[in-house]
């Protein structure tokens, strides 16, 4: 009993100590309440050093009455009251466009209370961080905003919709941030805002507790896969005894005189199987 639960213990560590940033809920643990890194992000994918974050929340639940609700990874706002929805997407059908499109509206409605002029619509930016570079262009950041077509003039309505590639891990400011969201060592880190809060994540028995629901995700994934193999393995097991018995059926069939064509027919092996034991038989 203590064996096994040693063992648990070590597996428990090695599935922390493999943890980085890009795995959406470490990354939610890095940030939860943690303004120091949250600026650190804001200010290096926006290039923007005065960046001042007042707030920080995790899995934000915005209800819409009328439609589709969401549940936003980590919200942020600064001192000049600009929101900012950070979504890590390590799927690429995870970060369509319209569900950015989709993200920025719902925190327009969420955000504008009743009897508010639309002039006190705070400014909002949705950042999608991907594993792969899924607008395909190679570039480290795509910033979409809405401009005229006509004379190509930015129409500023105070939304922002920004994809950072992360496969993008160069020696600018932008690419050691990538590099350190595939980093799973604090002292490591190219920004030291992130290594406390990683060291006590990873080394301490209060990390390791704040972390029990992504401890629980794991072995909930590992028991499934488990099962999945044991189902899988049932069915070689059940294939391979039916292949021994239609085996066995052609080998009488043979044994008895019936043709190849008769046998193929009634064992439901191939032609080349019958006629390789045919050939053991008159060996």
């Amino acid at each position: 009993m203590q064996t096994t639960e040693v063992g648990q213990n070590s597996e428990i560590k090695q599935v922390i100590g493999s943890l980085c940033m890009m795995n959406n809920r470490f990354m939610n643990f890095m940030l939860d309440d943690n303004k120091k890194a949250a600026q650190v992000f804001l200010r290096v994918i926006l290039g923007d050093d005065k960046i001042k974050v007042r707030n920080v929340r995790i899995q934000s639940f915005i209800q819409n009455i009328y439609g589709h609700s969401s549940q936003l990874d980590i919200l942020a706002q600064d001192s000049k009251g600009r929101y900012f929805n950070v979504e890590v997407q390590r799927s690429d059908e995870g970060a369509p466009a319209r569900r950015a499109r989709f993200y920025s509206s719902i925190l327009d409605t969420h955000f504008l209370q009743p009897g508010k002029l639309y002039e006190e619509l705070p400014d909002t930016y949705v950042i999608f961080i991907t594993e792969n570079d899924v607008l395909h262009d190679n570039l480290p950041l795509y910033n979409i905003r809405r401009r005229i077509d006509e004379n190509a003039k930015c129409f500023e309505d105070g939304s922002r919709i920004i994809y950072v590639n992360s496969q993008r891990r160069d020696n600018t400011a932008l690419g050691k941030l990538m590099q350190d969201l595939y980093c799973t060592e604090p002292k490591n880190l190219h920004y030291h805002e992130f290594a406390e809060r990683m060291e006590f994540l990873k080394y301490s028995k209060e990390g390791e507790e704040k972390m029990t629901d992504v401890i629980e995700e794991y072995a909930a994934r590992k028991a499934e896969a488990l099962a999945k193999e044991a189902v899988k393995e049932a069915a070689k097991k059940a294939e391979e005894k039916e292949q021994a018995n239609r085996i066995e059926l052609a080998q009488g069939l043979l044994a008895d005189g019936m043709s190849i064509e008769f046998t193929v027919r009634h064992s439901k092996l191939t032609e080349a199987e019958v006629r390789e034991l045919a050939s053991k038989l008159t060996a």
